[in-house]
């Protein structure tokens, strides 16, 4: 059983599916929930995961009964199914009550957690919780492993896989011949996030940085690769601007574009580290609700929410988050690094050396993950 409830958890359930499959073969089935790649793989969800991907605590407050509802629902599925083995991948208010449920419904099924809650910047107490929760982590930070077996929990460090995202196939000339940019044509790669919650807050401070940086340099290529779980979204919203985009969707495409970015404007997120793997310069922002922000603020143990400024100990790529996340201020940090090769290089290096100390070139982390479940299925890693 893989539980997967947002788009990155997505990508890595069908990772580890497709893992999985090379060292069971064919016969293994899957049963749970997730999104479109993971369908792909067999995993048959029973609702679209957007419904889930909550952000915010008053819109988490909104949705909370249909949470509880989808949480029962996939409890019905282990139920019904009776897995062997249940897999519950990031989205930490989600899994967490399926955890809860599924440990109700059968104490003896192996549960494994993939992505832990990020307590080494907030809220210490998550590690606990997640102890009494699951049998196992399976970390994709190499840090993380003290927090949690503190609290009894076994951990596996199998990295992150958006470190082993694979840019042997793209052609940035295919994404430059797509939307008509001759190949020395700047092009500004827009990533509003993947949860609805992202696009209805982080999309409208990114669009009028663009409307900015489009009226001071007309020939400015504008990009947005679209997450599955909010394409249409996107789509939508995107229809009303004054000036030419071009919403990409598919793996392919993303990752052409991703290539063939001069700069990226990206939402805080897995994307972030992808951008950096594609050797795009990019600046970050993020803004969640007023409420969830001033709760959130007094719990912050960091200064970085970007991954790899938290392992270089440094804003590598600027940080613009809630008021900070507005047309004005955006537009500046981008202008700069289209306007500034120098810059872009020195940026795009920095990137890649925190990159290193994330682990990058290190062993696919589906394979790892997909040998540390089979693992605690055997019994060889205690549970």
């Amino acid at each position: 059983m893989l539980v997967a409830a947002e788009a990155s958890g997505d990508d890595r359930g069908a990772g580890l599916a497709r893992a999985l499959k090379r060292r069971l073969g064919e016969g293994v089935r899957f049963v749970g929930v997730g999104g479109e790649r993971m369908a792909a793989e067999g995993v048959q969800s029973p609702f679209d995961i957007a419904d889930i991907s909550i952000l915010g605590l008053l819109e988490g407050l909104v949705a909370y009964p249909r949470i509880v509802r989808r949480a029962d629902e996939t409890a019905d599925i282990a139920r019904r199914e009776k897995p062997d083995i249940a897999v519950l991948i990031d989205s930490w208010g989600f899994t967490l009550r399926v955890a809860q449920r599924l440990r109700r419904l059968d104490p003896a099924l192996p549960l494994i957690k993939y992505v832990g809650p990020q307590v080494w910047a907030t809220r210490p107490g998550r590690a606990k919780t997640l102890a009494a929760a699951v049998d196992h982590l399976l970390s994709i930070h190499a840090f993380d492993a003290p927090y949690f077996e503190a609290e009894g929990l076994p951990v596996t460090f199998v990295g992150n896989s958006a470190l082993s995202l694979d840019f042997s196939k793209a052609d940035p000339a295919r994404l430059r011949a797509q939307i008509g940019a001759a190949p020395a044509d700047p092009i500004l790669l827009v990533l509003p996030g993947s949860r609805p919650g992202e696009i209805q807050r982080v999309l409208p401070p990114f669009e009028d940085a663009v409307r900015r940086l489009k009226a001071d340099r007309p020939g400015l290529h504008v990009v947005i690769p679209a997450a599955p779980t909010v394409a249409d979204l996107v789509k939508a919203r995107v229809a009303g601007w004054p000036f030419r985009s071009h919403v990409i969707e598919g793996d392919e495409g993303k990752l052409d574009a991703m290539k063939a970015a001069t700069v990226a404007l990206a939402c805080s997120g897995t994307v972030t580290t992808e951008l950096a793997l594609a050797g795009v310069p990019m600046v970050v922002g993020y803004r969640i609700g007023t409420v969830t922000y001033a709760l959130l603020k007094g719990l912050i143990r960091t200064r970085y929410i970007t991954l790899f400024n938290i392992a270089a100990q440094a804003f590598v790529a600027p940080e613009l988050v809630q008021g900070e996340c507005a047309g004005p201020k955006l537009a500046r940090e981008v202008a700069l690094r289209l306007d500034d090769a120098e810059l872009r290089n020195r940026q795009m290096t920095a990137q890649y050396a925190a990159l290193d100390k994330m682990g990058r070139g290190g062993p696919d982390p589906s394979e790892a993950a997909a040998e540390a479940v089979l693992k605690v299925l055997a019994g060889r890693v205690r549970a």
